[in-house]
């Protein structure tokens, strides 16, 4: 694993801003589908002019007048909550929406219904109704190679699943723009990696590139609290070497 200590900020700083943006349409399609945006923020704090863990540690505290904080965006994630009980068919309705909503609705809804097909259903338990597609997750390059990906998509998740019965994922690469993914095995190793990673949150293959999870599974919030240490020991390694 890459250093910690290579990171451009202290990962313990990370947290994320989840906005649903209410456009108030009485529609079908609105009733249906709900996007949920997560920005991904580092907080940087300042003093006298300086930044990092020296110029913060010369504070003598959140009175100090020389103090200020700031909040950078180094990523961010798009999540959509589909009801399937409300408004129009919900397979339509993410047909409508973008292709890759279609794909999963392909795969896990009856079009006549909009439901949850009988095959898909016998794999979860009634704990909700809607579905709740992890859509796309972006981190800026610095941040890449540590598994902070799956860190921060476990705590959005956490804060958006209820009243769910599943949630779904297509892993792959959505950043087209690195100039190193022109190799063919470097392009399939990378998807290995985004996989491997969301598998660790208790994703697993369902059929065609769409990975499953239950919101009632006990590996989710076991690998939460795994994951959550493992972003305390990133960052504690992170100020041990900036120190």
């Amino acid at each position: 694993m890459i250093e910690p200590s290579s990171l451009p900020g202290d990962p313990g700083e990370l947290h994320l801003r989840i906005c649903y943006d209410d456009e108030l349409l009485d529609t079908p399609q609105a009733d249906t589908l709900e996007r949920w945006d997560v920005a991904i923020l580092h907080r940087r704090r300042t003093h006298r002019g300086g930044t990092g863990p020296a110029a913060a540690g010369a504070c003598n505290g959140a009175d100090c007048a020389s103090r200020a904080e700031d909040n950078g965006t180094v990523g961010s994630m798009t999540f959509y909550r589909v009801h399937l009980d409300r408004g129009r068919n919900a397979f339509w309705a993410m047909e409508e929406e973008s292709e890759e909503l279609y794909e999963t609705a392909q795969v896990l809804l009856d079009p006549a219904t909009g439901s949850f097909t009988d095959e898909v259903s016998e794999r979860l338990e009634y704990v909700g109704s809607a579905l709740l597609v992890m859509d796309r997750v972006t981190l800026d390059p610095p941040w890449r190679g540590h598994g902070l990906a799956a860190v921060l998509a476990s705590e959005a998740i956490n804060r958006l699943m209820a009243g769910c019965r599943a949630i779904a994922c297509s892993p792959g690469v959505t950043d087209i723009s690195s100039q190193r993914l022109t190799d063919r095995s470097e392009w399939d190793r990378v998807n290995a990696k985004i996989a491997q990673g969301w598998q660790s949150l208790g994703f697993r293959p369902y059929r065609d590139n769409i990975y499953l999870l239950s919101p009632a599974s006990q590996d989710l919030e076991e690998q939460r609290f795994a994951l959550r240490r493992h972003l305390a020991e990133l960052g504690a390694s992170w100020r041990a070497g900036a120190s």
